[in-house]
């Protein structure tokens, strides 16, 4: 769908590109180590924790993979009065990620703690409070956004569901006229209106309109599109690859993964380059078969995994 000359075009341009990510920061925590008994207590297994990791998550992987493939990134999200904000905030800034981090008092740093052996999750503990976002603090992300709205090319809203995007916010960022590619969560569906694109997962996609699981994917598709006055679609089918839904026209584009470990942050990835692509100059076609490939590599590492320009230049058939 896209030859290798014409990928190394664009990726070539991803330097010149300004994003605005804005969601909800997670602080992603791993705790790796080796399983070789039952506990005796219960029937789960016994975890001998060999080494702890930390990881930008949520939102803020969103804007890593963005400074990874060399693209300029402004994060900007909530964060607490904690340790986890000022770890978050010191791996922001070692990524080259411009951090618009505004604290608030009354909620924790959103923090998932994964705990794995022998290449297999165990176990996801969430810490986090996911009540609305007071006037003030949305007064502060409009005040953040507002300053440094002219430096931003394209924003990427990247909705995981915990409080940060809300109906002024979105309101305020379609104001500025910029594109806007959005990740989005179920619960919020009615925010997205007169997006550039949405990019949700198949079950994400379902779930929004509340369809029954035998429906067929292009009804779906068309019932978003209507509902949210759309032009552009990618539905992420996992294993079937992505479907791209442009005006009247639908694109089945097959997987790239060889091999999935793990398939945190892919929709991250899938995001993060579409959107470079989009704005580096790309068609939709272009843009949505870099992200694909981009998503099968890292589907195949272990974590939160992003990629860089020669690895994707490396991966284009």
């Amino acid at each position: 769908m896209i030859t290798k000359e014409r990928a190394v075009d664009l990726i070539s341009r991803f330097p010149d590109i300004t994003v605005g990510v804005i969601g909800d920061i997670i602080l992603d925590k791993y705790l790796w180590g080796d399983v070789e008994r039952i506990s005796p207590e219960a029937p789960v297994p016994v975890v001998d924790v060999k080494k702890e990791t930390v990881s930008l998550g949520g939102a803020s992987n969103v804007a890593n993979n963005i400074a990874s493939l060399d693209a300029k990134a402004y994060m900007i999200g909530v964060v607490g009065d904690d340790e986890n904000a000022k770890i978050i905030e010191n791996l922001i800034k070692s990524k080259n990620i411009n951090p618009v981090l505004i604290k608030d008092k009354s909620r924790p740093t959103i923090e998932k703690t994964r705990i794995i052996a022998v290449s297999q999750q165990l176990l996801r503990i969430d810490r986090e409070d996911r009540s609305k976002l007071s006037a003030e603090i949305e007064d502060k992300i409009i005040n953040e956004i507002e300053n440094i709205k002219d430096k931003i090319n394209v924003f990427i809203v990247s909705d995981y569901g915990k409080g940060v995007i809300t109906q002024r916010i979105m309101d305020f960022i379609k104001s500025l006229n910029k594109p806007i590619f959005v990740d989005p969560k179920p619960s919020n569906y009615q925010l997205y209106k007169h997006a550039t694109i949405l990019t949700p997962n198949k079950k994400e996609a379902y779930e929004s309109i509340k369809a029954d699981k035998n429906t067929d994917l292009e009804l779906v598709g068309r019932k978003i599109m209507s509902d949210l006055e759309l032009n552009q679609l990618l539905i992420t089918l996992g294993g079937e690859g992505m479907a791209l839904f442009e005006g009247d026209k639908i694109l089945r584009i097959p997987t790239k993964a060889k091999k999935v470990f793990d398939v945190t942050g892919a929709g991250d990835t899938v995001i993060s380059v579409l959107a470079l692509a989009r704005l580096a100059g790309g068609t939709w076609e272009e843009s949505a078969s870099l992200a694909n490939t981009a998503a099968g590599y890292v589907v195949g590492e272990i974590g939160t995994a992003t990629v860089s320009r020669d690895i994707l230049i490396d991966l284009i058939g």
